[in-house]
């Protein structure tokens, strides 16, 4: 992956951009409600959790969107999992899957059982040999204990985060440490992640699904990640499964390896027709429910609010805060909710000190789009910030603005960026819609580029199909081939 990222996602930026993510009260537009407990995918299966995993539990719902609810998807999962299950090497294990709300492509385990996959790795996948190669996999960290293993590390990275979190508070030292140390914490050994493989190709194949399932989805993640590392900034395996799963060639060269012990190819089954009908009016990509971005504008429906990003910027709308950087790496952006007692003014909150090296005298009040606002710099090392917060209704966001080297550029784009936010109109509330995975027959003349053009919301339509549909950059779709396009 790294020699496909563009050269500005470079370390002192990655730093500044994960500083850019982590510092802030709230970490989200809203108080995040109580999650809702998710299906049992079969009632007689019942795990026993542990406080840890339960605080885990919630913790993940949080970050990735909460459950996602589909009857058809729940049974299609519920179904591959009971499979998969009895042709373990433990079938008296329990396992609980929950389908999360997220659109990145991601799948884990807990210890106790608990599977996590986001629907936007049930959107790329192309088959249920595919989504069931994930599931194996999953499964099969959790009979080796890997999982187990990595809950140490957790416990162990926690008390460093407590350390580094009361040594002081420069958000860009604090967060960059706390950072890199969940990184390296998160990530399972190369060791564990080709026996995770192996294991799992054969659970598997025994389940009677084409072994060669994993391969095929390995390469498609790695593809879908290149993709997403050229319109992005930031790591693009942030959320996803490449984060703590790296599909790397060995992998796919091992999973293809061990999946020729089982079966050919031809004579495996992939059950693509009935996945595609399951997975056919998916979302795609983020829900507007949390906000959503195109372009370079960011709408949060249900809040209320938009604004846009100035030009070459790259938005990524993460699980803390909206986060931007722009081409080149010079400039960065961050936007979030904080929280700020009615009675505080906002200059007071800007020089309340949760920000180090704020220049109190260049504090002012403002109004933006009828709103009150108030504005203030600050300065690093390397980086000059300019900090506004704007009270809209009873919430104040806050935008922070970082540049390598202050200019009439970086502060007009601030200026603008801040001006441009302002509430959304009702007709513009109601029509914000999630993209969806709409599943349709190739016919007479449809072509990979026509095909793509019908694609909605989306970035590089003719890569995205190609990837969307398992296809490679030769490969040309068939008459009476069923494939799927995004649309609104």
């Amino acid at each position: 992956m790294a020699r496909s990222r563009r050269s500005w996602a470079a370390p002192a930026l990655l730093m500044l951009a994960t500083s850019l993510a982590a510092c802030g009260d709230m970490g989200r537009f809203q108080t995040a409600a109580a999650p809702t407990a998710p299906p049992i995918i079969k009632p007689n299966r019942i795990i026993a959790t542990t406080p840890a995993s339960d605080k885990e539990h919630e913790r993940i719902l949080a970050a990735y969107g909460g459950v996602y609810n589909d009857p058809a998807l729940e049974a299609l999962v519920g179904k591959t999992v009971d499979r998969l299950v009895a042709a373990s090497e433990r079938p008296d294990q329990a396992y609980k899957v929950t389908i999360l709300n997220s659109g990145a492509v991601n799948a884990f385990a807990l210890p106790t059982g608990q599977l996590y996959v986001t629907r936007g790795l049930i959107a790329l996948a192309n088959d249920t040999s595919e989504l069931s190669s994930v599931l194996s996999h999953e499964m099969a960290h959790v009979l080796a204990k890997h999982a187990a293993q990595r809950e140490d590390q957790a416990r162990q990275a926690a008390i460093v985060d407590k350390v580094v979190s009361d040594m002081g508070t420069d958000p860009e030292v604090t967060a960059f440490t706390i950072a890199k140390n969940k990184l390296s914490m998160a990530n399972f050994s190369r060791a564990q992640e080709l026996d995770a493989d192996e294991m799992g190709v054969g659970i598997s194949a025994r389940a009677h699904f084409d072994p060669y399932g994993a391969s095929r989805f390995l390469t498609s993640m790695e593809r879908n990640a290149e993709l997403k590392a050229g319109k992005s900034s930031l790591d693009p395996r942030a959320q996803d499964f490449l984060s703590s799963h790296p599909a790397t060639p060995e992998r796919v060269e091992k999973a293809q390896l061990v999946a020729r012990q089982y079966s050919s190819p031809e004579n495996a089954e992939r059950d693509r027709e009935d996945y595609l009908s399951a997975i056919d009016n998916i979302v795609y990509g983020e829900d507007p429910s949390e906000g959503f971005v195109r372009g370079r504008r960011f709408l949060h429906p249900k809040l209320g609010f938009s604004f846009q990003a100035p030009e070459d910027f790259s938005l990524d709308n993460t699980a803390q805060a909206v986060i931007g950087v722009r081409e080149g790496g010079a400039q960065a952006m961050r936007f979030d909710v904080v929280r700020v007692a009615p009675e505080q003014t906002l200059s007071d909150y800007l020089n309340s000190g949760w920000m180090e090296n704020v220049d109190k005298s260049a504090t002012e009040d403002l109004t933006i789009n009828g709103m009150p606002a108030a504005a203030t710099t600050a300065h690093g090392d390397q980086w000059q910030f300019k900090v506004y917060a704007l009270r809209l209704d009873n919430d104040v966001y806050r935008f922070i603005f970082a540049t390598r080297q202050k200019t009439t550029e970086s502060e007009r784009n601030a200026r603008e960026t801040v001006n441009s936010f302002r509430k959304l109109t009702l007709d513009e509330i109601q029509q914000a819609r999630p993209l969806r995975i709409k599943v349709i027959t190739v016919q007479p003349g449809d072509t990979v580029e026509s095909l793509s053009h019908r694609m909605a919301g989306v970035d590089h339509p003719v890569e995205r199909f190609r990837v969307l549909n398992g296809l490679d950059t030769k490969a040309q779709v068939k008459v009476r081939d069923r494939i799927k396009i995004v649309v609104d």
